[in-house]
């Protein structure tokens, strides 16, 4: 048990039990109130629950560091050490112009036609049926058909990406949570998969999974770090997007009237994007390495300490956000939200993701002119924040 620093606010809150997993706001309100800086003595971690000290930490990775680990527990920073999501510039930069290359707004542009396409399909279809599982009929299909095709991983064993994913997430949490340990065996046969299957020859060739091997061969990074990088295409293009998709249909079954207005419209899609992402969050909570004694709302986190970034929480922090609980796609300042990160670690597939949500969204406003939920059903995970199930009736 380490000492906390003075100032911090010291809390028994038990972050990553299932009953908060499932629905953390609550929780998070407590701590928010508790004060800026928070030491979780169930897991010797601090905690930035608000918004201005989160989006403090992002935007410093000098202090808040990347290289040091982005998850709350050491087995799991030390396995993804040097990767994208766990490094700082330069080499982060180099990793991610590689990772990025096929999916700026220019390099998705040559795709807007064949997601378009594809979304129609799915909606018309999804719609004759008069129901669906937001969640799995609709929201899972474009990342794991069209993404999954153009990322060009082997067939075999791709099935078990939906497994993979979340599970790589669980294990972000705090060595001591029961869910961390279990995932742990299941990221084993993701990195596997990415070792032996993951490779020249097996790989599609115009894939974006055989282009990081081709930069590797061009010298842009370094044939050791291929292998590690195929993770930062097999999670992250899946749950991220279709959590935030599945959040979006169940708001607006919630709120009839939110759905009315971008019926009338459709410009606001972007949005409606941006304030459901800050609402429910897909990606919870990461970590950073204080690599410095740094200062922050009125505490000097000391070096070597780990500190939770709080996403969910600061983007409904009420001193950032006017009745910061309300579901509103008039929202001004909505892109402010921090769901898809800040700084040198933004979201790499942002683009991606706004672009298949606006196209199921641009199909639905044709043709549904209200949603009526039936059931869901929670996903549990240390970080993810999604519905397993999303049932509704369309009308």
């Amino acid at each position: 048990m380490t000492n906390p620093a003075k100032g911090a606010v010291v809390s028994d809150a038990r972050l990553f039990d299932e009953e908060h997993l499932a629905n953390p706001y609550p929780l998070y309100q407590q701590l928010r109130d508790a004060g800026p800086v928070i030491w979780l003595e169930a897991y010797d971690l601090y905690m930035l629950p608000r918004y201005a000290e989160t989006r403090q930490a992002l935007s410093d990775w000098e202090n808040y560091s990347s290289a040091g680990g982005v998850t709350m527990n050491d087995d799991m920073n030390q396995k993804l050490k040097g990767g994208l999501l766990c490094s700082d510039p330069p080499r982060h930069d180099a990793l991610r112009k590689v990772i990025e290359r096929p999916v700026t707004p220019k390099a998705l542009s040559q795709l807007r036609s064949r997601v378009s396409d594809e979304a129609k399909s799915l909606v018309t279809r999804l719609c004759d049926q008069g129901s669906f599982d937001a969640a799995t009929e609709l929201a899972q299909h474009l990342p794991v058909t069209i993404v999954s095709d153009l990322v060009g991983l082997p067939e075999q064993g791709r099935e078990r990406m939906l497994e993979w994913a979340p599970a790589n997430f669980d294990c972000f949490g705090p060595e001591n949570a029961k869910r961390t340990q279990e995932a742990m065996p299941i990221v084993g046969e993701m990195v596997e998969y990415a070792f032996t299957q993951c490779v020249p020859g097996k790989l599609k060739k115009d894939g974006w999974a055989q282009m990081i091997w081709d930069a590797a061969h061009r010298g842009e990074v370094s044939l050791e770090d291929a292998p590690f990088m195929m993770n930062d295409y097999m999670g992250p293009s899946l749950d991220t997007t279709i959590f935030a998709t599945t959040w979006i249909v169940w708001l607006f079954s919630q709120h009839p009237e939110q759905w009315q207005k971008l019926k009338d419209n459709p410009a606001l899609i972007a949005s409606a994007i941006n304030e459901a992402v800050r609402l429910e969050s897909p990606i919870q909570n990461f970590s950073r390495y204080v690599a410095n004694d740094v200062e922050i709302g009125g505490v000097t986190l000391p070096a070597g300490s780990r500190v939770i970034v709080s996403y969910g929480s600061a983007n409904r922090d009420e001193r950032k956000w006017g009745d910061p609980t309300k579901f509103n796609i008039l929202r001004e300042d909505s892109n402010d939200h921090l769901g898809f990160g800040l700084g040198e670690h933004n979201c790499v597939g942002q683009n991606l993701a706004r672009l298949e949500i606006r196209a199921l969204l641009t199909e639905l406003l044709q043709r549904v002119n209200r949603f009526e939920l039936i059931e869901t059903k929670p996903f549990i995970n240390n970080v993810l924040h999604g519905l397993a199930s999303c049932r509704v009736q369309i009308h």
